[in-house]
């Protein structure tokens, strides 16, 4: 079975993604997220379809304890998180790992040394 992207953010932030072809997105205006940013990533945990889902991190603060743990440890769906400055690749390789179990960057790194 093939998985899904899911963007959860602002209509400007998912957008992009829209765009790009992602089908299944859960916007939550600016204004709205302290109250409805968690359900609206409870419904693409909710979705067995979804695979990966993509948030922007700065709304992370508006997560409940509860919600916030569970998109940080989640391996299916796996919650990318951009726009984190400082995490860079790092960031995103280790979401990878988490995601697959492996570190497809590993042979790059030793390449390179």
């Amino acid at each position: 079975m093939t998985q899904e992207i899911a963007v959860v953010g602002s209509p400007e932030f998912t957008t992009g993604f829209r765009l790009a072809g992602v089908r299944k997105f859960e916007n939550v205006p600016d204004d709205e997220k302290a109250a409805e940013l968690d359900a609206a990533v409870e419904r693409v945990f909710d979705d067995g379809n979804v695979g990966i889902g993509v948030m922007h991190a700065d709304d992370m603060e508006y997560l409940s304890r509860d919600v916030r743990e569970r998109v940080e440890t989640s391996v299916e769906p796996t919650f990318v998180l951009l726009g984190t400055e400082g995490a860079g690749e790092t960031g995103l390789r280790d979401q990878i790992r988490r995601a697959i179990g492996i570190d497809l960057m590993e042979s790059d790194n030793e390449e390179g040394e």
